[in-house]
């Protein structure tokens, strides 16, 4: 596969991603409004972290002038995860790619991305993640800059409807890749459970969601590259 179709198929499975993230954003962009921030300053911020988690926690950081220490601190609990995801994900790249592939691809290593990259059957073309990442990022950032500048006029429940979207946009990513695979579809569940778990049982419920995504994801990601390994010459 060329690289021009490679960054045309990740455009391409990138919309949805950026759909979703629009409605997400959406309600980020009003939060930051209400925080004191102009559009510019929401926008910058989607642009150049792309990262829900990390920028709702950072909101309420601000809100509360907090320092500089508890920002970073909060931040890398909650975005730990995707040290995880890039070491994933590396493996599916060839071995040849450059230092900046890797580090632009870094850049929008999200849930989501991640994602539709690594249910890739062969390797990895960077310019696929470029594709994806280049219709995603825009749409956060857009749906940022319409919370801030038109947000506040729309009903609570129409907020409430929005959100539901990324969720939505979670379940597309996983059910295509689990209903070809029962190895998969064992770990979507066992996950599943897993999590209800950590949310549940006292002591578990306490540990953040940052560590939670973590611990689940070193013990039934690992066990599974266990007990079900991928040989090599699958992604050739």
């Amino acid at each position: 596969m060329n690289h021009r179709k490679a960054f045309r198929n990740g455009m391409r499975d990138g919309i949805p991603i950026a759909l979703g993230y629009l409605a997400v954003s959406f309600t980020f962009g009003i939060m930051a409004k209400n925080a004191g921030m102009t559009a510019f300053q929401a926008v910058l911020m989607s642009l150049t972290n792309l990262t829900s988690a990390g920028q709702f926690a950072g909101l309420g950081i601000i809100s509360a002038s907090l320092s500089y220490a508890e920002m970073a601190f909060t931040q890398l609990v909650i975005n730990l995860r995707y040290c995880l995801m890039s070491c994933a994900l590396s493996q599916k790249l060839d071995q040849r790619a450059s230092f900046f592939h890797r580090f632009f691809i870094a850049y929008g290593n999200t849930d989501e991305i991640f994602g539709i990259c690594s249910c890739r059957e062969e390797k990895l073309d960077p310019y696929y993640t470029y594709g994806a990442v280049s219709v995603a990022s825009p749409g956060w950032a857009f749906g940022t800059f319409l919370g801030v500048v038109s947000g506040s006029i729309l009903p609570d429940q129409v907020l409430s409807a929005l959100g539901v979207a990324l969720y939505g946009m979670f379940i597309a990513v996983i059910v295509p890749p689990a209903k070809n695979s029962r190895i998969i579809a064992g770990v979507v569940l066992v996950s599943m459970v897993a999590s209800l778990i950590f949310t549940l049982v006292p002591v578990l419920n306490m540990i953040s969601s940052g560590f939670r995504i973590i611990i689940l994801t070193l013990l039934i990601a690992g066990g599974a590259a266990v007990l079900f390994p991928v040989k090599e010459e699958a992604y050739q």
